[in-house]
């Protein structure tokens, strides 16, 4: 068994998200104790945005492949078999200006690979990762109502997991984060109670 934990917080010490992942990390170690678990920060080890040289890397077939795609092809394809070989997903994600991290968007941006994670057919999309669970540590400021005005984070997460084919998915979030530490501990709080539930 595999965990992966992604963090994506530029807040370091001041990180909720962060607590959550290592809450997470902490409660599905114990769990699976055996478990190998792998950790990406992606602000400490950035991954590129994608170019031409990357999308096409990812996207397209070896035998295509241009010098410039041929020279990130492994590291790109890294980050998609480090999912894909993981039982368990942690990932970090802080609301940001309504919506998630860049550097968040530049990991999921791996993740989306036609006839890999996903394909079309007679029926329209089928994702093809499922078969993980995927759980959220999600931290916000404010309250949002998925799907509501001005909420693009955990709305376009649940769609990007599903769109892939995790069913699995769980979001465990502090919420009102911004209205002072009593706010952020009872969030915490009732984060933990879920966290012990998963």
């Amino acid at each position: 068994m595999q965990i992966l934990r992604i963090d994506s917080a530029s807040t370091g010490d001041n990180s909720i998200s962060r607590q959550l992942t290592q809450a997470l990390t902490d409660h599905f170690t114990a769990k699976y104790p055996d478990a190998k678990l792998v950790a990406r920060n992606l602000v400490a080890n950035p991954l590129p945005h994608i170019d031409d040289a990357r999308t096409g890397a990812i996207r397209q077939p070896t035998d295509a492949h241009t010098d410039e795609m041929k020279q990130v092809f492994d590291e790109e394809r890294a980050v998609l078999t480090e999912f894909l070989e993981s039982d368990i997903v942690i990932v970090g994600a802080p609301m940001y200006n309504f919506t998630i991290p860049s550097q968040l968007k530049a990991w999921l941006d791996r993740l989306a690979v036609p006839r890999l994670t996903f394909r079309y057919g007679e029926n329209g999309v089928e994702g093809l990762a499922g078969g993980r669970k995927v759980v959220i540590a999600s931290s916000r400021g404010g309250a949002y109502e998925q799907g509501g005005a001005a909420e693009h984070q955990e709305t376009l997460l649940r769609d990007f997991f599903g769109f892939i084919g995790v069913t699995d998915l769980h979001f465990v979030t502090v919420n009102n984060a911004g209205f002072g530490p009593e706010a952020v501990e009872q969030g915490l709080a009732s984060a933990k109670e879920q966290i012990a539930e998963l």
